[in-house]
């Protein structure tokens, strides 16, 4: 058994970017690296993109150019990858993984994905109440898209038992991709909520990625950072009792701070000394936080409580459509030109019988963020972009939505900056809704390929 570990984030979401990645495969030094890049809509998202695109492979788009950037400095420091790019099709993930391996003449090394967490097929079976507004989850059932459990590391160490270099899988819950090294190298058992208090909240540091060093934090003035376009993704330097030093790649933009630290630890958490996961129920109350260098914070006493008897699982459904569009005005009079364009499409809706759920109407820069607890003696602004949209049941009425924006191109306010309508402008919504699934009930499963 180690009696330490380098841990390094490889992105924070979907859509983040790649070169920190790199950067913390080629520098970092890292016994792990790990990307965490699913959100609450993801999978029901790959789910209708599927649904829409039988040629969708049902992974991270992005894995590709992941891994591209990564693999080659990993094999040549033996760099162990966990990922949950897998999204709704992690054997699919893993057999491209094995691709890129084939590319690069690597030979021997196993990839695992793990799978077990979708069951849209009987989670109106398996679960009872609505976490949201404690409605029955069988009142879903005509819009249900997707379903699936957050699964936790067990499967992921596992995995690594079995001698896989990297694993990559569906929806695990973020720290718990972080956290499955450390019960793998140090033996944590799944069961020692002392050990895995610490260990989680670890991952919970390292899931966002560069929030932790300095990233979404800047507040010119206030809170400055380092080269900010220079971000790094955080490393941290973990020993076998929980404890670690948060860090990152030497010369870098950015900053780990006591601030940045504080700041990520209380993000998205509704209840510090309550922080449940799949595998422990993090208490960060006790947690002590010290500064011993530039860059570098040291995290120690994160608690931990005994795991809950249930796993949460992600309900996407289908909540219609949403048409949208925007114009602008610009100069002396540009807010008033805004306002009675607004009336006109407001009464230009009720001539075409607009049916939607919910129209709104906002000017950015003026009202957009915060609406109607927006100041009202403002400055006047120099120039104005309206956004309008409307939520709808069906697409023919979101349709709606940019004709009328089209028709003030030349039949509404002067001097109305109009777009050229390239892009789509109706998107499906997918609503996203909770309930809870016993333990039990849910068996992950683990496919090995070898490349």
């Amino acid at each position: 058994m180690k009696s330490s570990l380098r841990i390094g984030a490889g992105s924070a979401w979907w859509g983040d970017r790649v070169e920190p990645a790199a950067l913390n495969a080629e520098r970092g030094d890292l016994d792990y690296l790990c990307f965490e890049t699913m959100a609450e809509a993801t999978i029901s998202a790959a789910q209708v993109r599927a649904r829409r695109d039988p040629a969708f492979p049902g992974y991270d788009t992005y894995l590709d150019d992941r891994m591209r950037a990564v693999l080659p400095h990993c094999l040549k420091r033996g760099t162990r990858i966990i990922s949950n790019q897998g999204w709704i099709n992690p054997e699919g993930a893993a057999q491209r993984i094995v691709h890129w391996l084939h590319e690069l003449g690597a030979r021997g090394i196993k990839v695992a994905a793990v799978s077990g967490g979708l069951i849209t097929d009987r989670v109106l079976q398996l679960t009872d109440r609505i976490l949201e507004n404690g409605q029955p989850t069988a009142t879903l059932a005509p819009d249900l898209v997707s379903a699936e459990v957050y699964l936790g590391a067990e499967p992921i160490v596992q995995a690594l038992q079995q001698g896989a270099h990297i694993v990559v899988s569906g929806r695990v819950a973020d720290p718990s991709i972080f956290m499955a090294p450390m019960m793998y190298e140090f033996g944590w058992d799944a069961l020692d909520h002392h050990k895995l208090g610490p260990g989680n909240g670890i991952g919970h540091l390292m899931e966002c990625g560069a929030q932790v060093t300095g990233g979404y934090f800047a507040d010119p003035g206030f809170k400055d950072v380092p080269e900010p376009w220079n971000l790094a993704f955080p490393i941290a330097e973990v020993e076998s009792d929980g404890s670690a030093v948060i860090t990152k790649v030497a010369g870098t933009g950015g900053a780990v701070t006591l601030q940045t630290v504080k700041e990520q630890m209380l993000y998205e958490v509704h209840d510090p000394a309550n922080y449940i996961t799949p595998d422990v129920v993090v208490d960060f109350t006790t947690t002590r936080l010290e500064q011993i260098g530039p860059d570098r914070v040291r995290v120690t006493d994160i608690s931990g409580k005994p795991r809950t008897p249930t796993l949460k699982v992600s309900i996407g459904c289908t909540e219609g459509f949403i048409g949208e569009d925007m114009f602008f005005y610009a100069g002396p009079g540009a807010l008033r030109r805004a306002q009675l364009a607004k009336k006109i499409l407001e009464e230009r809706f009720k001539i075409v019988k607009l049916d939607a759920e919910e129209v709104r109407i906002d000017f950015l820069g003026v009202n957009a963020i915060h609406g109607a607890m927006s100041p009202t003696d403002r400055p006047e602004p120099y120039e104005v972009a309206v956004r309008v949209a409307a939520r709808t049941r069906t697409r023919e009425e979101a349709v709606k939505v940019g004709r009328e924006v089209d028709g003030m191109a030349v039949s509404g306010v002067g001097m109305t900056g109009k777009r050229v309508p390239h892009q789509d402008r109706t998107r499906e919504i997918i609503g996203v809704w909770s309930s809870l699934v016993p333990r039990e009930k849910i068996t992950p499963t683990l496919s090995l390929f070898e490349s």
